[in-house]
């Protein structure tokens, strides 16, 4: 770990941190990841379908839009619908768009029926989709019904090849700027992919503790994306412990405010449908999202401060404990300012609808500040906010106290005091500094700090 990775990205030798502080790290990081290990086996889910009410499933098929043959829009409301399906002017509703009337030739791209042209209506109802010929769309295929044959329905645009085309290029910047790194951290964005949709989600349909399944998923993350990103070393060895200590706190603090102002997670239908269906803890639900939210955060808060410390010991080896905690502090206040206002931010534009929706209603401020919608993102906000402020002085002062360990009589300590003459031990000038063999330099660069 640190006690053998002396050299930073830059390719500068750093001390070596002590043998008591490596093994003092290590007796809390095996612990750790042996029971992150064992929770994980243990819980992982093993039912290959979650129970709950059991329903007819559709089948979705691709298709390409060939032909539209566009009609006039209905100007009365068919038998059984409101008047807003119908789009009837004279009963109060916004007329409909003509571009979503009418009837949709599609062409199927897969499966058995490849090749063959089905009809379907164009969807009409408000908010709908505009479908033109040359769409790639995606079409819900129905079981056929009384002896008639199989019927379509248009659902919406088939956005795989956009997809495909965006995150090949988000790829390829990431390894052509931060080449072995970057190949790294796209590694630990696959491992967090694969723990968030194979575990904890199939977990906690299958009924397990939402806020337990979080907790050892986030920790797994945790172990996995660090090292795997930054590399077996002292500092992120130790950004790891004030990840788990700030996650923590962060998960006793969202589970008392959250029980102060009686919040049941549920605040929408999908929740609701949750809750009612598949007899899922909505609160456990909605603090398992503020670990899993927070996580992302802390772990960049932390690395970034083990980072500043080590390389401030690095460039002033005679600094104390207290001066490397408060320039280390005074790096981690100017970070946690940008974040905080980042988090606000975040969780203000993903709300920017149903913000612009209070705004219309003109309801006052304190009504909708203790909506439970709001009032849910606000608890959101502060668990994850406090959390990240402690992280600052828990990661800084464990990363200060490492770097100014030092073993007794360190043999590094004793001949950088030891006195040299005047122009070398041997009277003559002194030497470049010995040159470390290639191979280990290209080990360090891929594991190093």
């Amino acid at each position: 770990m640190g006690a053998h990775h002396g050299h930073g990205a830059d390719g500068h030798r750093h001390r070596p941190a002590s043998r008591s502080a490596v093994r003092a790290v290590l007796a809390a990081i095996i612990p750790l990841s042996l029971v992150t290990l064992g929770a994980l086996v243990w819980m992982w889910p093993s039912s290959p379908e979650p129970p709950g009410p059991s329903s007819v499933q559709l089948e979705k098929v691709t298709g390409t839009v060939v032909r539209v043959d566009l009609k006039p829009c209905p100007q009365t409301a068919p038998p059984g619908s409101s008047p807003i399906d119908a789009g009837a002017p004279g009963e109060g509703a916004p007329p409909q768009d003509p571009r979503r009337c009418g009837t949709a030739h599609v062409e199927l791209t897969e499966g058995p029926t490849e090749g063959r042209v089905v009809s379907t209506e164009l969807p009409s109802g408000p908010g709908t989709r505009v479908f033109t010929a040359g769409d790639d769309v995606i079409l819900l295929h129905m079981p056929a019904d009384g002896g008639q044959g199989p019927s379509y329905q248009l659902s919406d645009h088939d956005r795989s090849g956009s997809l495909w085309l965006v995150g090949a290029a988000f790829v390829l910047a990431v390894v052509a700027f931060g080449r072995w790194r970057g190949l790294t951290a796209l590694v630990g964005l696959a491992v967090t992919f694969a723990l968030l949709l194979w575990f904890l989600i199939p977990a906690i349909l299958v009924g397990s503790p939402p806020l337990l399944a979080a907790i050892v998923c986030a920790a797994a993350i945790m172990l996995a994306v660090l090292y795997l990103t930054h590399g077996f070393t002292m500092s992120t060895s130790i950004a790891v412990i004030g990840t788990l200590g700030s996650l923590t706190l962060t998960g006793v603090l969202a589970t008392i405010a959250i029980d102060l102002t009686s919040l049941t997670g549920i605040t929408d239908d999908s929740s609701l449908y949750l809750d009612l269906s598949y007899r899922i803890n909505t609160q456990g639900l909605l603090l398992a999202s503020v670990i899993i939210g927070s996580l992302g955060i802390l772990d960049d808060v932390t690395v970034t401060q083990a980072a500043t410390v080590r390389e401030l010991a690095h460039a002033n080896p005679a600094y104390t404990l207290l001066q490397l905690y408060r320039a280390g502090a005074r790096v981690g206040r100017a970070h946690v300012a940008s974040v905080i206002n980042t988090i606000i931010l975040a969780y203000a534009g993903a709300s920017l609808p149903l913000l612009l929706m209070f705004s219309v209603g003109s309801q006052p401020l304190g009504e909708v500040v203790t909506t439970p919608v709001i009032a849910q993102e606000i608890v959101r906000s502060a668990a994850g906010t406090l959390g990240l402020i402690a992280a600052v002085p828990l990661t800084t002062a464990l990363a200060a106290l490492v770097a100014t360990r030092r073993d007794r009589a360190d043999p590094v300590e004793e001949r950088a005091a030891a006195p040299v003459p005047a122009g070398g031990p041997d009277g003559f000038p002194p030497g470049p500094p010995p040159r470390e063999p290639r191979a280990e330099r290209v080990d360090h660069q891929f594991w190093g700090d």
